[in-house]
């Protein structure tokens, strides 16, 4: 283990580099992954962390400036990344507030959204969890309670997946997607 040195400036922009190079990042999530550094180095010296947060700032500001994070190009892709796993725009919510998004910044990135988003979503969770018309045998009323239960619990709306659950068919499904006049969910 190589001994703990103190944070500067210029050890913290490379520490920055190097986590940007490897992952995408909010401001506010650079900050905690710069000040979690600095907590380790600090106690390991047994200094004051809070005596290097201008220095953080200073770096993050930099990246910032330089346009190596930028919270609506991090979001867009969050989202993207979010939408082919099957997670509802509620769910993406709350993983970009995690990472530090503005709660403002994502829910009008999400607002951009069309409804076909959230039905295409629900339905690669479905298809992912065997639920609706990709299960396999047959539902009975209970079981039909536990899958609209399962998407609900994923964030999605109850009507949208009563619909899912409820759907005949794959293509029904796919149709209603293709459709550009489907109503509101």
């Amino acid at each position: 283990m190589r001994a703990a040195r103190p944070p500067t400036e210029e050890r913290l922009i490379k520490s920055a580099l190097h986590y940007l190079d490897r992952y995408g990042s909010s401001v506010e999530n650079l900050r905690r992954v710069l000040a979690r550094k600095v907590r380790r180095a600090a106690e390991a010296l047994d200094l004051d962390p809070c005596d290097y947060d201008d220095i953080i700032d200073r770096v993050v500001e930099r990246c910032r400036a330089s346009g190596l994070v930028d919270d609506a190009a991090f979001a867009e892709s969050k989202i993207a990344s979010e939408r082919r796993k099957g997670r509802s725009a509620r769910r993406i919510g709350m993983t970009l507030a995690a990472k530090g998004i503005d709660r403002d910044l994502a829910g009008d990135m999400l607002s951009r959204e069309g409804e076909a988003e959230e039905l295409r979503a629900a339905m690669t969770a479905a298809r992912k969890r065997r639920l609706g018309p990709w299960r396999s045998g047959e539902a009975d009323h209970e079981r039909i309670g536990r899958e609209i239960a399962v998407l609900a619990r994923q964030g999605f709306t109850l009507v949208l997946a009563r619909r899912i659950v409820e759907a005949d068919s794959i293509e029904a499904l796919q149709q209603r997607l293709d459709d550009s006049s489907f109503d509101q969910f």
